[in-house]
């Protein structure tokens, strides 16, 4: 998923496709907890209790729908969630929001605005 705004459709469907199982969400909120920095797979692992195949899997298909992304550090491979392309994706969803009625999504607003930067 590009980062950049707007975010084409089939990018959106692709992140929500990914999302759409409780094992990666899981994992997705854990890593946007994380922040920046990310988490180490073991860590992942024990984390959600997930088996080392399903976990990698999981990895696999939030990543190429863009909202992971993985670095090697020593012996390690730490992910990360992409927070821009949550924020592309969260811009792309509430994008029509309200009809021009902004007041609506006022209460959504903030938590938006606290995602890190990238």
């Amino acid at each position: 998923m590009r980062a950049g705004y707007p975010v084409p459709s089939n990018d959106a469907v692709a992140a929500l496709s990914a999302l759409a199982h409780p094992g990666r969400l899981e994992v997705f909120r854990r890593l946007v907890g994380a922040g920046p920095e990310g988490l180490a797979a073991g860590e992942i692992a024990r984390a959600t209790g997930s088996l080392p195949n399903t976990l990698s899997s999981n990895l696999a298909i939030l990543t190429a729908a863009g909202l992971t992304r993985s670095r090697r550090e020593g012996r390690s491979i730490l992910y990360s969630a992409n927070f821009g392309a949550m924020r592309g994706l969260l811009a792309y969803l509430m994008e029509d929001c309200c009809g021009g009625r902004p007041e609506i999504c006022a209460d959504i607003s903030p938590a938006c605005l606290a995602v890190p930067a990238p």
